[in-house]
């Protein structure tokens, strides 16, 4: 059990961030045990022959790859440094893991058991040249690995930020902290995590605490501390259904709303831009948008802001429909 000390001061500072590194991380830790991550297999079989092709999966030579042991190896803090925001960049979180002070660095690989492979023992030796070697090894593997699906795993992300806000609207912070994950509760004046394989100091007054949803986390949490910012990476909803076939909508509830709205109804388990229904349908971005505008009128669908992005989302009453109709 670990706990995370969360002050008055400090719980009003808990926020939220996205993270292009903690799904790098997480990934990879998907790809070192897929079995443990039944939910990704098929984006692990898919990626794997192309990462190994790249040389990113080599046991002796890949410098993530040693960086990343299976669940519940030590990871070092230094990988994922705190995300500032919900608009992630690779190449921002990149130019913070390439300034970690080469201090730090050891400090960190200090930590891992065992003796050192030589891809650890060169980072080791030398911080600066180390680092940058991991960024471009970062680069290929999210070209490989994430960067097509990458708008589909943002969309869950967004949906996520967006379904807890409200939670956090409300319910406020105790209703928020206590949803996030059946390992994590909070306690008095501790974010208590039940994970044994973590050693996160308290979160002094003014910190607060980073939480980073995420889809490759699954099914556990991982939490860290990077100076005196601590983070909680956690699954995010939606996750599970990232890498299944579309949606099929009840065939009743077709007959009366019309094949394409139903479609579009059936697939807003989540909030979702029109591109990304337009893809997940197959129908034309100007006929998902003017589907949309009718079942908006009709009272099925509400549609948000998030970011740059407009998501739509089913209503009560659409949930109640595709419920009946099932």
């Amino acid at each position: 059990m670990v706990a995370i000390g969360l002050s008055a001061g400090a719980v009003a500072r808990v926020r939220f961030a996205l993270s292009c590194l903690w799904e790098v991380i997480a990934g990879v830790r998907v790809l070192r045990d897929p079995g443990q991550h039944a939910i990704h297999l098929p984006w692990a079989n898919r990626v794997r022959p192309r990462l190994a092709g790249a040389g990113l999966l080599d046991p002796d030579a890949g410098l993530l790859w040693q960086l990343v042991p299976p669940a519940p190896g030590y990871l070092a803090d230094f990988l994922t440094p705190p995300p500032v925001g919900l608009t992630p960049d690779l190449g921002q979180e990149l130019a913070a893991l390439r300034a970690t002070p080469p201090d730090t660095v050891r400090a960190h690989l200090d930590l891992y058991p065992g003796p050192r492979p030589s891809a650890l023992a060169a980072l080791y030796a030398d911080p600066e040249a180390g680092l940058r070697r991991l960024a471009g090894e970062i680069e290929t593997y999210w070209r490989l690995a994430l960067a097509g699906d990458w708008p589909r795993i943002r969309a869950v992300l967004d949906a996520e930020v967006f379904h807890r806000a409200r939670r956090l609207a409300e319910d406020g912070a105790a209703g928020l902290l206590n949803d996030l994950h059946e390992r994590v509760r909070w306690e008095g004046d501790a974010l208590l995590i039940n994970q044994r394989h973590c050693a996160a100091p308290d979160v002094p007054d003014g910190a607060g605490l980073v939480l980073v949803p995420s889809v490759f986390v699954w099914p556990s949490v991982l939490s860290i501390a990077a100076g005196d910012v601590s983070q909680l990476a956690y699954p995010a909803r939606g996750a599970g259904a990232l890498w299944e076939c579309p949606t099929t909508a009840p065939d009743a509830l077709g007959a009366v709303l019309g094949r394409g709205r139903a479609r579009l109804l059936a697939e807003l388990d989540a909030p979702r831009s029109t591109t990304e229904l337009a893809r997940r349908t197959g129908l034309s971005p100007a006929g998902v948008s003017q589907h949309l505008t009718t079942l908006r009128a009709a009272g099925l669908v509400v549609t948000h802001r998030q970011g740059r992005s407009l998501l739509s989302s089913r209503t009560a009453v659409a949930e109640a429909l595709l419920s009946a109709s099932a």
